[in-house]
């Protein structure tokens, strides 16, 4: 006997980063769903809101999203997913979005309802003791495996959920979960693998829900899309008027944001992708079949760790003259110059960014001719706050006074969008991108059930 079909909304690909739009959300709400689903975090956000253990989406946003979610799941009786939540999934966020969920609740007079919530942040300590035991955590992409120097530089730690506390969580009884740090897709994938799905399937729902609207054509983000799984296959619906579902659209989602496309690995197995066919069923709508599950035969857990590095300011300087543009790596060469000789003993990075040419790529840009003005973004970083500006201000200024052959004036090169230089948020660096045995991790992940009234 098969199964009936499962669907589930996903709203928004980055729940608070900005506002989920109403109109296409309330349209998918006719499609007898099962689950209303979101992510909330991203490694795109840098290391420092996990660092700093700050949100990189405005509380209003996230209350808009969270309130725009809670109504209607308790309306229609619909259970309701938040992964990663805060942007960074660490304890505070998800003490944040369980706090909101209740206010949302007593404002809205709702009944009682049940909250699950499950936390992901991993005491450095923890994994101090995992290397003093002899557990290897490897590198991903080209980092060596740890060391307890790195850890010596590393705020925050958090753990990257698969499936199981979702799964736990809807087991007892969970109308409402939000979950620390997670892998995107497994948020989605946890209700399928729960009702029996196939695992390849049940992934690759997920994948594709994971950023909403993106697998959409023409691009339209924090619109909605619903998906569909059965046995067999997974069908995708945009729900905005002028968006679809097309084969093009649902397939090179399946391979953003990756290096090799045919592989998402998660905790507990890795799906492949290789053989997924696409094939337009409806004007809106895409199947994908042919997803497999590749089972891991130890379970490991990624671990995201970031790490203070200075205080930073930031100048700005526009350049126009032509001149001063063929010859800006001589510029910003001078600057560099000034800055070392003025602070011999050190302790600062100075980075300049000449947008215009290839401050995006970088070594990688491959069309280097320069546009007819540049702008120099100057940043400045330090341990010590006001060495840290004094950097930032040198470098600034002596881009102006950069000493080129053949310039007989004293003006014109470079201009100043304003004179002084601002203060930016704190730097911070990915200290950890590893992987461990969830066996030394202990109890993390442990589910928690409370109630909407406590």
């Amino acid at each position: 006997m098969s199964r009936k079909p499962l669907r589930i909304v996903s709203p928004n690909g980055h729940l608070g980063f900005a506002p989920t739009r109403p109109d296409s959300f309330r349209a998918a709400l006719k499609h007898d769903l099962d689950y209303l689903i979101a992510d909330s975090g991203s490694c795109d956000i840098g290391p420092g809101p996990l660092g700093a253990d700050t949100c990189a989406s405005p509380r209003d946003w996230q209350y808009h999203d969270l309130e725009l979610m809670l109504l209607a799941s308790r309306e229609h009786g619909i259970p309701m997913l938040i992964g990663s939540a805060g942007d960074t999934g660490s304890d505070r966020s998800v003490a944040l979005f369980v706090d909101m969920i209740k206010e949302i609740a007593r404002r809205h007079d709702l009944p009682e309802f049940t909250i699950g919530y499950f936390n992901s942040e991993v005491p450095v300590e923890t994994v101090r003791r995992a290397l003093a035991d002899g557990t290897t955590v490897s590198g991903l992409d080209g980092r060596p495996d740890l060391t307890a120097a790195a850890l010596d530089h590393t705020q925050r730690v958090v753990a990257v959920a698969g499936a199981a506390p979702y799964i736990s969580l809807l087991d007892q009884g969970a109308d409402v979960i939000i979950g620390g740090r997670s892998s995107d897709c497994a948020v989605f994938a946890a209700p399928a693998i729960r009702a029996g799905f196939p695992e390849g399937l049940s992934y690759y729902l997920g994948k594709v829900l994971e950023c909403a609207s993106f697998c959409a054509e023409p691009y339209a983000g924090k619109e909605s899309v619903v998906g569909e799984i059965t046995e067999t296959h997974v069908d995708v619906t945009a729900m905005h008027p002028d968006q679809r579902c097309t084969p093009a659209s649902v397939a090179s989602h399946s391979m953003y944001e990756r290096a090799q496309p045919y592989y998402e690995y998660v905790a507990g197995g890795t799906l492949e992708m290789s053989e997924c066919r696409y094939e337009q069923i409806a004007e809106k709508s895409t199947r994908v079949t042919g997803p497999r599950w590749l089972p891991a035969a130890d379970v490991t857990v990624k671990l995201e760790g970031s790490g203070f590095v200075g205080h930073r300011f930031v100048g700005f300087a526009g350049v126009r003259d032509e001149y001063t543009i063929a010859r800006i790596d001589d510029v910003m060469a001078w600057a560099r110059k000034q800055v070392a000789e003025q602070y011999p003993d050190g302790g600062y990075e100075l980075h300049i960014h000449p947008f215009g040419r290839d401050a995006i790529l970088k070594r990688y840009e491959f069309d280097t001719t320069p546009a007819h003005e540049l702008g120099l973004v100057i940043e400045g970083v330090a341990a010590d706050r006001d060495l840290a500006r004094a950097v930032t201000m040198t470098a600034t200024r002596q881009v102006f006074y950069a000493r080129l052959p053949e310039v007989k004036g004293t003006a014109g090169s470079v201009s100043f969008l304003f004179d002084e230089v601002l203060e930016a948020s704190p730097a911070y660096e990915w200290t950890l991108n590893h992987i461990i045995p969830i066996t030394a991790l202990g109890d993390v992940f442990a589910p928690r059930i409370l109630s909407s009234r406590s």
